[in-house]
């Protein structure tokens, strides 16, 4: 019997551990229309399938999670936890970004309280080497507290935070992530115009999950 529990132990394949827990925020308030909205959540579908970025995502066991985002209660868990095991989980979790619902309409822009609700559902997250918090907008805060808060708190738990900027002119949502947004080892990308976006949301992944640099 010792015999056959040790040849168990043996053969028994190891747990691949996950690497990275990526939490994709998306940014649904008042001044994102249907289409800019759509463009948001094909870009995502199709970045996920990448074949770079799903290769990336499988290696690492990379777990994601998916919250949509607006006014100071409007945060919604649109896709749970699910860790990428394999090509089938990446697949069944991309078409799930690509059906998504709209979960708010004609809502302010407040990424304090988004990002408050972000930090407490990496909570909920499998435990990963990394937590990272992706978050997408085309806006300043027009309501909420002082969101210049959460990078200090972020770093106090261990968390990154990175952001995708969608410009319309200038750059002043880039100067506004990389003030008052990201962490000090967090990153902004910027896409000008919601066209950029789906580009921009597979560099950004890409960049995060594969550890690509520069």
């Amino acid at each position: 019997m010792r015999w056959f529990s040790l040849c168990l132990c043996l053969t028994a394949s190891p747990v691949a551990a996950c690497e990275t827990a990526l939490l994709l925020m998306i940014d649904v308030s008042n001044s994102i229309d249907q289409a800019e909205y759509r463009l948001q959540t094909d870009g995502l579908a199709d970045a996920l399938i990448d074949p770079e970025v799903s290769e990336a995502l499988v290696r690492g066991q990379v777990a994601l999670s998916v919250v949509q985002w607006s006014g100071v209660e409007d945060q919604e868990v649109s896709l749970p936890w699910t860790q990428m095991r394999g090509p089938a989980e990446v697949q069944a979790f991309s078409a799930r970004a690509r059906g998504m619902i709209r979960a708010f309409v004609l809502s302010d822009t407040a990424p304090a309280e988004a990002l408050d609700f972000a930090l407490d559902h990496l909570d909920a997250a499998p435990a990963c080497a990394r937590r990272i918090i992706d978050i997408s907008g085309d806006g300043t805060a027009n309501a909420g507290s002082d969101v210049r808060r959460i990078p200090r708190e972020a770093e106090r738990r261990g968390v990154t935070i990175n952001g995708i900027a969608i410009e319309g002119m200038g750059r002043a949502i880039t100067n506004f992530y990389r003030r008052a947004i990201i962490t000090r080892d967090g990153f902004v990308i910027t896409a000008m115009g919601h066209r950029e976006y789906p580009d921009a949301i597979r560099r950004k992944i890409l960049r995060e999950v594969a550890r690509i640099f520069g």
